[in-house]
């Protein structure tokens, strides 16, 4: 790691200053197996506060009987998968992933050997699950280190602010500020999520 950590600071001097306010690398806590479960939270988890979010995967996990397979998922209900918290919508994806990861078209003990590219093309052939669900999987069960999230909303917001932009940064502007993190992208992403929490 230290040599990911030179490299950015190397790198780009704006990114040395964050890693410097940020303190040590501990993106450890974040990691969650490369599952069918782990993507299941990911999708229940999409556009809600945590605390919420973790009460409905919660309720989810106990009603399939306290771990997420297809065939657990499967054997619920729509109405008990209601009864959890989860919104059609979510419900929909979640049972869609259950049924593909169930036929063998999406294959999560195949997903390790794949490159980053294919893990992404894989997994958005779900419903619900789009390249950013596709990236986050990538960085936090697949642990690859570099995967640039561009259109992060907290990648993007912590760019406007270290790198004094007056609009929000679009997709293209943080691939091209983010050329120069390579190979270690995913750990310039943690860097830039954990860098709006310091204050300055």
């Amino acid at each position: 790691m230290r040599r990911a950590i030179n490299h950015l600071k190397k790198a780009d001097p704006i990114m040395a200053q964050i890693i410097k306010q940020v303190g040590p690398f501990d993106i450890s806590r974040a990691y969650r197996e490369a599952s069918f479960q782990t993507m299941v939270r990911s999708i229940a988890f999409q556009q809600l506060n945590g605390k919420a979010a973790t009460t409905i995967f919660n309720r989810l996990l106990m009603a399939a009987g306290g771990k997420l397979t297809p065939d657990s998922v499967l054997s619920l209900s729509k109405t008990e998968m209601r009864a959890c918290g989860l919104s059609q919508q979510k419900l929909s994806y979640i049972r869609d992933l259950a049924e593909k990861t169930e036929s063998g078209e999406i294959d999560f003990a195949a997903l390790p050997k794949m490159s980053d590219e294919d893990v992404i093309e894989h997994l958005t052939r779900v419903k619900g699950i789009g390249e950013w669900s596709a990236q986050m999987f990538l960085m936090f069960a697949l642990r690859r280190e570099n995967v640039l999230a561009c259109g992060d909303f907290g990648v993007q917001a912590a760019i406007r602010k270290h790198y004094k932009k007056r609009k929000h940064p679009k997709p293209k502007d943080v691939a091209r500020i983010g050329r120069a993190w390579a190979p270690y992208s995913s750990i310039a992403c943690w860097y830039l999520w954990r860098s709006l929490d310091v204050k300055t």
